[in-house]
């Protein structure tokens, strides 16, 4: 240590103004060189992220746009048949995320709400849908205004109907509730699909076309059949844990843009904690 402190800079000032130059472009040679070699090691992986990153922010100062216009209910003109859903009227019982849209080749994506059955406000249950969640035609909620008495002899519900049968009218307390039907992020319901009242389906789980959904669904599960059931878990249970703290769909837009073609790609454990550290 004694040698590098004293001897080392006593030379360096001896030195002519040619051999400190000369010096100086060693130097910078020699760090290009090390920068060049850490770009080799990464695997391009890392680089490309920054690489990435540094294309987002210019692109966002030339006013190119990182993201379609989540404000706009149809965010792609040429495509009619699909539609941000959280840009419809709003409804006090109903709470859509950004970015989840619903598609429908039959009808106008625009009457969603048509697909929420038995919804009164008077029961006092709310659907709850999470962000890019993709909701395929002919998805339908049934809420818990369908439930009809149960602890009688008979579930027909005379009280509708006049005539003097409403005086056995229920009480809320007497039908069936099953609590709010809630939908986390990442979630993507096949055609035909039929949620059931007061389920949960997890984030990132998906529901196999004409599939009836009776009871809650973890996180990254896939599910068919009527009634649902389980066919396997998409990712194992580490990449799982990871996945729900990397939490992407709430990242901005652009940490999305920046890392979009590693979001929809292969992945590895390496790559997961890259997402986690970039946050």
């Amino acid at each position: 240590m004694v040698w590098f402190n004293i001897p080392v800079c006593a030379v360096i000032r001896s030195m002519s103004i040619g051999t400190k130059i000369s010096l100086v472009v060693i130097s910078i040679f020699i760090v290009f060189s090390s920068a060049v070699a850490v770009s080799v090691i990464m695997k391009g992986s890392v680089l490309s992220a920054v690489q990435n990153l540094i294309s987002v922010t210019i692109r966002g100062k030339e006013g190119i746009p990182v993201a379609p216009d989540k404000t706009k209910l149809f965010p792609n003109e040429n495509i009619r048949t699909v539609c941000y859903i959280q840009n419809l009227p709003p409804r006090s019982n109903v709470d859509i995320g950004d970015y989840t849209y619903y598609s429908d080749n039959t009808n106008s994506p625009e009457q969603f709400y048509d697909r929420i059955q038995h919804h009164y406000d008077f029961i006092g249950d709310r659907l709850v849908i999470g962000n890019f969640c993709a909701i395929a035609e002919g998805v339908t909620f049934i809420m818990n205004g369908a439930n009809h008495r149960m602890e009688g002899v008979t579930t027909y519900p005379f009280n509708i109907f006049g005539g003097g049968w409403e005086r056995v009218t229920p009480t809320l307390e007497q039908l069936p509730y099953k609590g709010d039907t809630n939908l986390g992020n990442d979630v993507w319901l096949g055609q035909n699909v039929t949620i059931m009242p007061g389920v949960t389906i997890g984030d990132g789980a998906i529901v196999a076309s004409n599939s009836t959904v009776v009871k809650d669904i973890e996180p990254y599960t896939i599910v068919g059949g009527n009634p649902a059931k389980f066919i396997k878990k998409r990712f194992d249970e580490e990449t799982i844990a990871m996945l729900l703290e990397l939490k992407w769909w709430d990242q901005d837009e652009t940490w999305l843009d920046a890392h979009l073609e590693r979001l929809v790609s292969g992945y590895d454990s390496q790559t997961l904690r890259e997402l986690l550290n970039s946050k």
